[in-house]
This record gives structure tokens, sequence and C-alpha cells, in this order.
């Protein structure tokens, strides 16, 4: 822990010049800049790039259908978030919206889980990132470089939210123009516009060829489903760091407005690219990787290197982002009293340092783990943690049925932001989301995630009812003479 003294923000602290508190204590030193491109990276995860050869193996070009099922639950999901988050930015988010809504026994379950998720992501992610690095250079052993890795981005968060968003600004717009720059180099090639290309292969005939546009049936693209879903989470970030900015409400609006275009260019379209340009039972990507074999069928050099660069950018963005969620996390729940104190004070940085240690600490334990019992220990916190994107999707839409009443009645004109087809696509969502979660018990390798993720959820749930009686028992005591 740091010698720096500690001190309590609140919401009238003024701040630092240029960088004033934001409602919650945090200083909004992120910049609009900043937010729009925290928005467009967050649904660009190292899933996308290295997860989407086998959804493309097991449904074909049926993974379109996949991508844009998931899609369209994210975009509605999304939609749901932004409408509480515009009326209340705060870094808590969905759990500090689900407190209110649903109960305090639901903002401390739901803020540890998504606290939990993202911690054991920190180790998945700095472990991804050292197997990189160390292909690169060999000298220097895995565990060093997920430990170099880990020590530098948490440097970068405790300097300050402005630095954490300068990082997250290049990461994310190198992935961007990357998938940009795919998807125009790809499309040329499939549409033999490209100059000096030699694939023969390329053509809009590899959707329906090679026995079809569902080549393993129907049922394929609800397996592609189980896929690509974990590959969405992060979209949420940007409401959580909208509480930092210098305009939340603008920030919200926006991010929340432009995901159908985030996602339907940046997954549909990279994906849509890759099974026009070979066939999708090529052997190359699943040798390879679904953009790598794309990228060597049409005569681009080291193509296999330069998707090496890009996916560590994913990488290490995700890392940034994943410590950044959850510190904040942890910040607000420190706020309401669902976890140490400490966690809610800033320095005077406006940095939550206390909150992003214990992060980074729990980070570095899980690292452990992944190489001391990968098989054990770390399996067990992987499949734990497996089946909490979707809870969390779950509680935003509960939460947003209830506290869209509550918006209406004490403020409704910070209801700029509307769910469409209110409650009915609510409901549908949820319908959804829980089919999703069925479907996974049928699935070997995702039974267990939500399995025992439901018993860890049951865990956390459990403990909040107890605390809460608890809470209730010394109230009622206090009250009587």
């Amino acid at each position: 822990m740091s010698a720096q003294p500690t001190a309590t923000k609140t919401a009238a602290d003024p701040g630092t010049p240029g960088h004033p508190s934001s409602p919650d204590g945090l200083k909004a030193g992120l910049k609009n800049r900043h937010l729009s491109m925290i928005a467009i990276g967050g649904v660009i995860g190292a899933g996308l790039f290295v997860g989407s050869a086998s959804g493309i193996a097991a449904a074909g070009p049926g993974i379109l259908l996949s991508y844009a099922l998931v899609g369209a639950m994210v975009v509605f999901v999304m939609r749901m978030l932004g409408e509480m988050a515009a009326a209340n930015p705060t870094s808590g988010s969905f759990s500090a919206y689900a407190d209110r809504a649903l109960g305090r026994w639901a903002g401390f379950s739901i803020g540890w889980l998504y606290w939990f998720f993202w911690v054991v992501v920190l180790a998945v992610e700095a472990t991804a990132g050292a197997v990189i690095l160390e292909g690169w250079v060999p000298a220097v052993p895995q565990w060093a470089w997920a430990l170099i890795v880990m020590v530098v981005l948490t440097a970068t968060n405790l300097a300050s939210v402005s630095s954490y968003g300068e990082f997250e600004f290049w990461f994310a717009g190198i992935k961007v123009v990357a998938i940009a720059a795919f998807i125009l180099i790809g499309g040329l090639a499939v549409f033999g516009l490209l100059p000096g290309s030699q694939s023969e292969a390329a053509g809009l005939a590899n959707l329906t060829s090679h026995g079809g546009f569902l080549p393993n049936g129907a049922g394929a693209i609800l397996t592609g489903v189980l896929m690509v879903v974990f590959s969405f989470m992060g979209s949420e970030i940007v409401t959580l760091a909208a509480g930092e900015s210098e305009d939340p409400q603008r920030a919200v609006t926006k991010a929340t407005n432009s995901v159908i275009w985030r996602i339907g260019v940046f997954y549909l379209g990279s994906i849509f690219v890759v099974v026009t340009l070979l066939p999708w039972d090529a052997k190359a990507i699943t040798e390879h990787g679904s953009y790598v074999a794309a990228l060597d069928s049409i005569g681009i050099p080291h193509a296999g290197q330069v998707m090496n660069v890009i996916v560590l950018t994913a990488v290490l963005s995700c890392l940034n982002s994943g410590l950044y969620t959850a510190s904040r996390m942890a910040f607000s729940l420190g706020q309401r009293g669902d976890a140490p104190k400490a966690f809610a004070r800033t320095n005077a940085k406006g940095v939550p340092q206390a909150a992003i240690l214990a992060s980074v600490v729990f980070g570095f334990v899980a690292v452990y783990f992944n190489y001391q019992s990968p098989d054990t220990v770390f399996s067990f916190l992987l499949n734990s943690s497996g089946a909490v994107a979707l809870f969390v999707w779950l509680v935003i839409c509960f939460t947003q049925l209830r506290m869209r009443g509550i918006i209406l009645r004490e403020a409704p004109e910070k209801l700029i932001v509307r769910m469409w087809l209110f409650p009915y696509l609510t409901w549908a969502t949820i319908a959804m989301i829980s089919f999703v979660l069925v479907y996974m018990l049928t699935d070997d390798a995702g039974r267990e995630q939500v399995v025992l993720s439901v018993l860890v959820a049951a865990l956390v749930v459990a403990i909040a009812l107890v605390r809460d009686r608890l809470n209730a028992r010394k109230k009622d005591a206090a009250v009587k003479p």
C-alpha cells in the first residue's frame, strides 16, 4: 500500500483544475475522445481474433447468424443500460442500479460477481500476452512476461484515470484500425478488386458451397452462439467509465446509439470477410486462426506476426480495461458499504488506490494458480466465472424493468435514452438470455460453466441476504429503547 495520504472525495470537492470531481468522488479525467474509443474498442475483445475459428468450424457460414443473434442481444442490453446510465451516470453502473431497483442483495451480489469475473480475466489475458511475448523474446520466461505486463498496467491505472484513458485510446485505436483495414482489404479481395491478390478461392459462393449456408444443420447456430457469446463481454465498460468523464450523459447517449453499427461492422463485417475469402472448412482456419488464414489466402506477407501484434494489443487493452473495471466496481461497492471502506477512498490523484491494488493482488494470485494448478484451482476459477456475463445481462434487464418507473416518477426529464418497445423487448431479451443459459447445459463445456457459476452466484447471494438480515436486526436493536 502506498504511503501517500488518502482522502475520501465528495461531490462537492472541486478536484484539480481541468479535472473536476465526478458525482461519486472520482476525478473526471476522461476526455470525450477517450470515451469514444473506449466505447468502440470495448466490443472488440481478443476473443474475436482467437475464438472465431472454432465457431466457423462448428457452424460454417451460419456463424454469421450466431453473431447476429448475440449481437442483437447485446444491443438490447446496452440500450437498457444506456437508459439507466444516461439518467444517473455512476462508477457502479448496473450494480448501483440493481441496488436501487431490486434491493441491496442484488447490487451486492452482481457487483462482487462482476468483480470476480474481471480479476479472473486479468489472469487469462496476462497469460495470453505472455505467450506471445515469450515467442518474440524466449530469453524471458513466460511467468516473467505475465508479471511485467501486470505491473506496467497496474502502474498505469494507479497514475490517474487519464493515464488509463490514454492507454486505452491507443490500444483501442490500433484494434479499430486493424479491423477496418482487414474488412477493406478483404472486401476488395472478395470482389476481385484487390491488386495483386492471387486468391482463387475467394468469392460469395463460399457462403453456399461446401455443404450450404448451414452445413452442420440449424442447430449449429446455437452451438455457435455458445462459442461467441463471451467475446462480446466488455460492451458495458463505457457506462462505468462515463462517471469519470467531462460530460457523462453525452458519452453514454453516444455510446448507446452507436452500439448497433459497432457490432455490425466489427463482428459481422469481419466474419463475413473471413467466410467469403476462403471455404469455411479450410484446414488453415483451424490451424492458423480465421484472420491469419484469411490474410494468408490473399498473399498478405507475415500475416501471422501481424495478427500476433494485433492480438497482443487486444490482450493489453482487455487487461487495462479489466483492471480499471474491477477497481471501479470495488470502489462503488465500498461506497455503498458492501466492501471495505478503504476501497471507497481516493488518493491525491483521484484514484481509488486500495481498490486497484486489491483487484490486482487477486489477479496475481490467479496468474500463480494458472501456472501451478491449471487443471484444478485455475480451472475452477475460470469455469465458476464463465457464465457471469450472462448473469450480468439478466440483472440489467430485470433492473431496467423497475428503474423505468423510478426514473419516470422522480426525474422524467432524465429519460433521454429509452429502451425500444418497453417492456416487451426487455422481456424478450430476458427470454433470449435464459434460453442461452439453459442451452449451455446441453453442452459439455458449457454445462460445467453454468453449474459452477450458479453455485458461486448462489453463495454470494446467500452472503448478501444474511448481511441484509443482520443489518436489519442491528437497526431494530438501535431503535428499541
